[in-house]
């Protein structure tokens, strides 16, 4: 059970890259992530009732993406733009108000943080939002990178353990560690 957060105007949910190639049957699963889902739903539904914003980022890579194996980088090739495995889990209820951030959208770099070149944090700023909660895939890939940057640009930041899993699942606690060290409050 994920623990209660009382969302309010100046909170903003960040679900990171809960999509279809990075959950159980994509190119780049991570184990157990189809379970967050209903987690996530009720984080979605909790944020709207406390009139916070809701954030879903994405990997949206275009055909030859520089991250990709076969143009040297680490991963094989997922979440390419306008493809079933971009998609977002068909389970994930983002309501239509939801802002979708799209990250990795050039050829030539990659971007692992919901900020990175995405101008996220002073659209943040400029709504007034003082604390993001951050939920989603992978935990020691993108959400560790998106919470981290969310720390660097100022906010409070809240990472939701049980909402996130890691591409290693050994490498949990060392990534909580590093999160909390980084200024993060990380809960159950």
């Amino acid at each position: 059970m994920t623990t209660h957060i009382d969302y309010g105007p100046q909170d903003a949910l960040l679900v990171v890259d809960m999509q279809n190639d990075f959950c159980e049957g994509g190119a780049l699963a991570v184990s157990g992530g189809s379970a967050l889902v209903p987690g996530i739903n009720a984080q979605i539904a909790a944020a709207r009732q406390g009139d916070a914003l809701v954030f879903a980022s994405r990997d949206w890579h275009p055909v030859d993406h520089a991250s990709f194996e076969h143009r040297g980088g680490p991963w094989p090739v997922h979440c390419v733009q306008d493809t079933p495995g971009a998609a977002f889990h068909p389970d994930l209820v983002l309501p239509d108000d939801a802002i979708r951030v799209s990250k990795a959208t050039a050829f030539d770099a990659d971007a692992y943080s919901a900020f990175d070149g995405t101008g996220l944090g002073g659209y943040l700023r400029d709504r007034g939002i003082r604390r993001v909660v951050v939920c989603g895939l992978a935990m020691d890939v993108c959400v560790q990178a998106t919470a981290k940057d969310a720390r660097t640009e100022g906010f409070e930041v809240v990472l939701l353990g049980s909402l996130t899993e890691p591409v290693d699942p050994q490498g949990r606690e060392r990534c909580q560690e590093a999160l909390e060290q980084a200024g993060v409050e990380v809960r159950a």
